[in-house]
């Protein structure tokens, strides 16, 4: 169920900067995710599997296996957040939030497209983060395959 939010008169399109700050802080997260995979991975493989220590990490299966699970845990670690509350800790640490144009939650289709746009935008060097700077509305490419957009919202008032 989507969550509306509050407050949309006082939110406005996130520039690249502040995008990039969030980017960083959830790449730390990200990859100590990802280490805990990888460790859960071969620990499977050497121990349940029975793969001796030589091999562990040289067969196809094991490789694919592994990428799999690596994007599944990137997938996973951002559609919780931002389905569940637009935002994820390096979202919330520059004041982001990811919404749908009109001021709710994103829905678990968007957060798989936008993640998937997003892949692609890293893939093609940022050009599709880049493209904020060209963007009138500062979207990139997956706020707009998403239908979605990236906010600042205002600091609390004390």
């Amino acid at each position: 169920m989507q969550r509306r939010f509050s407050n949309l008169d006082d939110v406005w399109p996130a520039g690249l900067s502040r995008r990039l700050g969030a980017m960083i802080y959830d790449g730390f997260l990200v990859a100590a995710i990802w280490i805990l995979i990888t460790g859960l991975h071969v620990t499977l493989m050497r121990h349940v599997v029975g793969i001796p220590v030589e091999e562990v990490g040289t067969g196809l299966v094991q490789v694919l296996s592994l990428r799999f699970a690596l994007l599944l845990g990137a997938f996973l670690f951002f559609a919780f957040f931002w389905v569940r509350g637009g935002m994820t800790l390096g979202m919330q640490a520059w004041r982001l939030r990811v919404q749908t144009l009109d001021g709710c939650s994103i829905t678990l289709p968007q957060a798989m497209l936008r993640f998937a746009v997003a892949c692609l935008s890293f893939a093609a060097f940022g050009l599709g983060y880049l493209w904020i700077l060209f963007d009138r509305e500062r979207r990139s490419w997956p706020d707009i395959a998403s239908g979605t957009r990236v906010v600042v919202l205002p600091k609390q008032a004390k």
